[in-house]
């Protein structure tokens, strides 16, 4: 197996929309070495399975995917098992000791020895049986382009940092990626117009806190606000959408980009986690009710038809049934777009972990229950607005019913609701110009006024 153009590689890509640019690249790096990647795994010479080790839930998940394709390399013709991404970073030891068959191990820090990992080459460590490829945090310099996509072609993410500051006390990123390093704004471009050409038409920019992009550069132009002007001016470029926005280090300079861009949709994820000040001191957040309140009105006052989407924890450490009753009318009063609730996973190398007065898991799950009723009401309430109104959708895919299924502005793709298309034959990458006729729970449902078909740019 020492001859790459005879090596079968089928890729599994866990976990976040962060961790499928890095999936990307590899299968690009993969490529441009000569294997022939396969999406059928009982063919392949080779898995590499790319994890998540954020919480409990998806290194469980993780390990389920990995002893299923050991125990196919057992049975079959595949030969070498590769896991790779943050489950090895955070837990390399532990996977060493309870997933054996596995034949090499690849760090987020060592994306590229990802030909090496899977065409067998010796690491660090070769008298281990296990090849090792694992490296200490390092400036992040590493390039996401000569990517093989895995989104459809027509819409991709661009990450323009990696590893993150805050100090968030649930929160494992800082220990598994390290402090935050920036992409310098050249190489953004670079990467964007080269999505663009390869036809992207709507960029989605990420990272673990994009907000403090550029942080501490006080040249002309510099940080995110400066970055989104910058990406505004590629030619063949539709949308640009904003994902991961962090509260506290939100600038009067981020959201002036946002509101004078012409790409730039008026969409802001945002996570806030809770509302109750000792949570938010608790959580360290670094911001309190009143400074969130002041930077959500201000979205709505200078952003026009901003669609704010957030997250929330409940069940964190010590939240009080009061602290719960405070977080939900909150959520009632303010009505977001959009919102998604997570139950307080309890990791142990975390501040938090190690904070008193655990919940309960089934508190958590009754609490978590109750805010998605209340948000419902809300969603349901705004789509409806939305009946009777002109927009743009941008088809993603055709449901079983042949209509297209797209997302307007304030939809982004995998978190939000979609768009249904009636009467219409759009192909993906198409952009249609719609007027709303109903709801389908969730989703809107929309009839064409008009079609615009994409284009190269960049």
């Amino acid at each position: 197996m020492n001859q790459s153009s005879e090596t079968r590689v089928a890729f599994v890509s866990l976990g976040c929309v962060k961790n499928l640019v890095d999936s990307e690249k590899m299968l690009g790096q993969l490529a441009e070495a000569g294997c022939v990647l396969t999406a059928d795994e009982d063919d392949a010479h080779v898995v590499v399975i790319n994890t998540c080790g954020f919480l409990e839930a998806a290194r469980t998940e993780a390990d389920e995917v990995i002893r299923e394709v050991v125990d196919r390399k057992a049975n079959g013709t595949l030969r070498r098992v590769v896991v790779a991404g943050c489950l090895v970073q955070r837990d390399k030891q532990a996977i060493l000791q309870r997933l054996d068959g596995v034949d090499a191990l690849v760090g987020v820090n060592n994306r590229d020895d990802i030909v090496d990992a899977v065409l067998g080459g010796e690491a660090d460590a070769p008298e281990r049986a296990v090849d090792v490829y694992l490296n200490d945090y390092h400036p992040f310099t590493q390039l996401d382009t000569a990517r093989l996509r895995l989104t459809p072609a027509h819409y991709a993410y661009l990450r323009i940092s990696e590893g993150c500051d805050q100090k968030c006390t649930f929160c494992t990123i800082p220990a598994i990626r390290g402090a935050m390093h920036c992409k310098p704004p050249q190489a953004v471009m670079t990467e964007a117009r080269e999505l663009v050409a390869d036809g992207a038409r709507e960029i989605l920019l990420i990272g673990q806190d994009t907000t403090s992009y550029g942080l501490g550069d006080d040249s002309p132009g510099s940080g995110l606000g400066g970055l989104l002007r910058q990406l505004d001016t590629i030619a063949g470029l539709d949308w640009l959408r904003l994902m991961y926005v962090y509260p506290s280090v939100m600038t009067d300079d981020i959201i002036d980009a946002i509101a004078g861009s012409e790409r730039v949709c008026n969409y802001i994820d945002i996570p806030l986690q809770h509302i109750s000040d000792r949570v938010l001191k608790a959580m360290h957040r670094q911001i309190d009710r009143a400074a969130t309140e002041r930077l959500l009105l201000k979205l709505r006052d200078r952003i026009p038809g901003v669609v704010i989407r957030t997250t929330m924890i409940t069940g964190f450490p010590g939240e009080t049934e009061g602290e719960f009753e405070e977080l939900r009318d909150f959520i009632e009063q303010f009505r977001f777009d959009a919102l998604g609730v997570f139950p307080y996973s309890l990791e142990p190398d975390t501040p938090a972990g190690r904070m008193k007065d655990q919940i309960h898991d089934d508190v958590k799950q009754e609490r978590l229950d109750a805010l998605m009723t209340t948000q419902q009401e809300i969603a349901f309430d705004l789509a409806d607005e939305r009946i009777g109104t002109e927009f743009e959708v941008l088809v993603d895919g055709v449901d079983e019913q042949g209509r297209p299924v797209g997302r307007h502005r304030g939809q982004a793709p995998a978190v939000d609701s979609v768009t249904f298309v009636t009467d219409c034959q759009a192909e993906p990458g198409e952009m249609v110009t719609v007027r709303g006729t109903d709801r389908d729970g969730y989703d809107l449902v929309a009839r064409p006024t008009s079609i615009s078909l994409p284009t190269l740019g960049g």
